[in-house]
């Protein structure tokens, strides 16, 4: 059976799942994690989204993440490696539903745990753009059904919101 996209209206209660999940991970991952953000779309109150909860996570060791797997598979994380994207490790959680993703990478890994605050942070801060992103979202959940679609139907969009945040990002003080 494959994963079905579904977005729903933001949830109030997501800021809290994420509190509670991140205390979790903190005693699992203990001196190696050094942050936790919450990420993605449900960190954007008032934006649609998929019900996950999305972590990044900054450690000083991957490595260090790797030893630790079986602690978090316990959690009930399903431990996939760098899936896809080199420096990365990543988890999900909650079986065929997805309840919550684990994006983890080093410190030395700037430009991704920068490219990752400055969405949040722009959506946050723009709502205009948050809306139209919401727009976009739900739109492509109502044609394309499958994951890797729905993905590829929002992928140029979310490269120049990427690029629109980091510009922005860049002209804070």
């Amino acid at each position: 059976m494959e994963y079905q996209v579904v977005v729903c209206a933001y949830d109030e209660s997501w800021p809290q799942e994420f509190a509670q999940e991140a205390q979790r991970l903190r005693e699992v991952l203990g001196e190696n994690c050094l942050e936790i953000h919450h990420i993605g779309s449900t960190a954007v109150p008032g934006l649609a989204a998929k019900p996950i909860i999305d972590f990044m996570l900054v450690v000083r060791e991957l490595e260090e993440v790797d030893r630790r797997a079986s602690a978090l598979e316990e959690l009930g994380y399903e431990y996939l490696g760098e899936f896809g994207i080199p420096g990365r490790r990543y988890l999900r959680k909650g079986g065929f539903r997805h309840t919550h993703h684990l994006h983890i990478f080093s410190t030395f890994n700037k430009a991704a745990i920068e490219r990752h605050l400055a969405v949040r942070d722009y959506l946050r801060a723009n709502l205009e753009a948050a809306l139209e992103y919401a727009q976009l979202k739900l739109e492509a959940a109502k044609i394309y059904h499958d994951y890797q679609s729905y993905s590829q139907a929002k992928d140029e969009y979310v490269r120049a919101l990427e690029r629109r945040a980091l510009e922005w990002r860049a002209q804070r003080p």
